[in-house]
């Protein structure tokens, strides 16, 4: 009984080993001696740039995602206005639009011959050198389109923080002489701080973690610079430091906010639910346009300039050829997806079953791909797997005479394993959420009629965690149709996916053949942001 018991702890340290391998290789290459001098050469020829840009990206981004998330977030959460229940779950929509295909949409709609420009030329009859017109495809442009994307990351944490402070404390403020405003700013805002800089951190860690829209913007960053090392250079040194410098930086961030806190609190003081004031008039005009502006830039034009590239200017061979892409994502995300909700239903349940910092430490040590963008994933996966790869070439020749090629990296079974590494931490949450609301009592009454812990989890768990399994399956599964920096790296030889077909057409500046895949990722995205917008709703 005792071997019995220790057995599923063992499977699950062995599992998360297996998980966190691509982060420990790079972790470990960084200590290998560069004898092709390519490190010597990043640091002084593009190194600075590469952390300058970086850092630029991330803050701005920040920034701009707490603004527009935070801002919205307060609206929703603390008035009552006409079109206030569409509002509250459609802010939710940028998180099916994808960076890399929102940064090609709007380079198409504000290029030089695109029809912003062309219109203004048109009216006021300028020539090219009349006016100045910002460049999207820069820095400051990045940093716009990623705040439109990423603030749905703010706005969920934030309007949930908003929802459970106490109307007992706002309360008090206002009866102190303090205004809505004021009552916002000192009261509401600093309690939201741990949701709000949660939710910055996941900004922060996925502008960094962006590979397609700064590469097409020609933004050089540790991404950019990181798929140069090892395709240009062909140097996994290199590539490996590199990485290890990002995640330097990302641990970096995330440390100095906690430090910021110090050990201020930030507990609630209990009571009813705050007050909803109803706006009527301007000020719910108002309300309304402040809530449409990061939605109307963030989803509803992008995706229109979608739609009408594809309907005016499509991909001429849509057809049988995109059976073929769609069939090569949906492979890949289903396989990927189930065999991350399989994994994470092992950990949870391994860590409910013997639970302590043992199993604790395990799951965030199989949690750790998902702060670390997918070109370092592609690296930490390479390096191992090229070492399997050879091993078994060289054993085969040596038993049976025989020379294959690649086995494992010239193959999807690479991507696969890079996607579980990825985003495996997306599935463990789901799990974990679900798991923790079935009362341990349910456990040990299925023990006492005598059920084993594999038969305890097949007939009692998996049937009342099965909101959380899907919920983990739909994250996971969009997760992947969207992923680009590993699917480029890893991707085996002549096989093509609908992210890598959208990256393909538009570093060709194809732009209106790139909107047909793109409205595909979108439309497979919306998918779990409207499931999502359901459960809020009902929370």
């Amino acid at each position: 009984m005792k071997s019995r018991v220790s057995f599923l702890p063992l499977v699950a340290i062995m599992l998360a080993l297996l998980v966190s391998l691509p982060v420990v290789s790079v972790l470990v290459n960084v200590f290998r001696p560069d004898e092709a001098g390519v490190w010597a050469h990043l640091v002084e020829t593009v190194l600075g740039e590469y952390v300058f840009n970086s850092v630029a990206l991330a803050l701005g981004t920040g920034l701009g995602a707490a603004l527009l998330g935070t801002g919205a977030a307060w609206i929703v959460a603390m008035y009552r206005f006409r079109g206030r229940g569409v509002l509250e779950w459609a802010l939710l929509l940028p998180l099916a639009m994808p960076t890399y295909v929102i940064a090609y949409a709007y380079t198409d709609f504000l290029q030089f011959a695109g029809p912003v420009q062309s219109a203004l030329r048109e009216a006021f009859a300028w020539g090219r050198d009349d006016y100045g017109f910002p460049e999207v495809r820069s820095l400051e442009g990045a940093i716009v389109i990623f705040s439109l994307v990423f603030y749905p990351y703010v706005y969920v944490l934030a309007r949930a923080a908003f929802l459970e402070r106490s109307g007992v404390l706002l309360e008090a403020a206002r009866s102190l002489g303090y205004s809505q405003r004021a009552a916002f700013l000192r009261v509401a805002l600093p309690l939201a701080r741990p949701a709000l800089a949660g939710g910055v951190a996941l900004v922060i860690m996925e502008t960094l973690a962006e590979f397609g829209a700064v590469s097409y913007f020609g933004v050089p960053t540790f991404t950019t610079g990181i798929y140069r090392a090892w395709y240009a250079f062909g140097d996994p040194v290199a590539a490996s430091q590199l990485a290890a410098s990002l995640l330097a930086v990302v641990a970096l961030a995330l440390m100095l906010e906690k430090a910021s806190r110090g050990r201020a609190r930030f507990d609630d003081a209990g009571g009813r639910p705050p007050p909803r004031p109803e706006l009527r008039g301007g000020r719910a005009l108002l309300a309304i346009l402040a809530c449409l502006l990061p939605l109307l830039g963030g989803f509803l034009l992008p995706a229109g300039l979608l739609l009408a590239m594809a309907l005016q200017a499509g991909d001429s061979e849509f057809g049988i050829k995109y059976f073929t892409l769609a069939g090569n994502s949906l492979t890949l995300a289903t396989i990927a997806s189930g065999l991350a909700v399989c994994v994470a239903l092992l950990l949870a349940y391994a860590g409910r079953a013997q639970p302590g910092r043992l199993m604790t430490g395990v799951k965030r040590l199989a949690s750790l791909g998902y702060a670390v963008p997918g070109t370092v994933i592609a690296v930490g996966a390479l390096i191992p797997l090229t070492a399997l790869d050879h091993a078994l070439i060289d054993w085969l020749e040596a038993r049976w005479g025989v020379t294959p090629g690649l086995i494992i990296t010239g193959t999807a079974v690479a991507l696969v394993f890079a996607y579980l590494a990825r985003f495996l931490a997306v599935a463990l949450n789901a799990v974990e959420s679900s798991l923790a609301r079935i009362r341990p009592s349910l456990d040990e009454a299925a023990r006492s009629l005598g059920a084993g812990r594999g038969a305890v989890l097949a007939r009692v768990h998996v049937p009342l965690l099965s909101g959380g399994i899907v919920s983990g399956l739909l994250l996971v599964f969009v997760d992947v149709m969207k992923e680009l920096p590993a699917t480029i790296v890893l991707r085996p030889f002549n096989f093509e996916t609908l992210a890598t077909q959208v990256y393909i057409l538009a570093a060709d500046e194809r732009l209106a053949e790139a909107a047909t895949p793109s409205l595909i990722i979108v439309a497979v995205g919306l998918i779990p942001v409207v499931l999502l917008s359901r459960t809020m709703r009902r929370m």
